[in-house]
């Protein structure tokens, strides 16, 4: 073939750098796919975007360690049943309005509570 016979030392050779390259990719799948699997354990409120900012930072050594950081430390949530009660009827009047299922004299009342001053505003 390239004048000279394969003998043991060869083929154990071939099998070493065959088990390497497996192992290597192992290593990386492992590496990629850690932070996202911390933080579906942690039941992060984020996890799916801490899974994908692991693979795709795995390249690059900076995304992956912020990644790695987030899987620890959820983002603050603010759980909108917690505000006061007041703001809790603004939202849902703005939803309406933004849905398209308020009556025509609440929009016309928001239109023209537009153009008042602040102060008016909240009262």
């Amino acid at each position: 073939m390239l004048g000279f016979q394969l003998d043991f030392w060869d083929y154990l050779t071939f099998a070493s750098l065959a088990i390497m390259a497996i192992a290597g990719v192992v290593v990386i799948v492992f590496l990629g796919s850690l932070p996202g699997r911390i933080a579906i354990a942690r039941r992060h409120p984020e996890a799916e975007a801490v899974k994908i900012m692991g693979w795709t930072g795995l390249f690059f050594a900076v995304p992956w360690i912020q990644a790695f950081g987030w899987a620890f430390k959820p983002t603050n949530v603010v759980d909108i049943r917690y505000f006061p009660k007041q703001e809790q009827e603004n939202i849902a009047e703005e939803t309406t309005i933004l849905l398209g299922e308020a009556s025509s004299t609440m929009q016309a009342r928001r239109g023209d509570d537009l153009h008042a001053p602040i102060h008016k505003r909240a009262s």
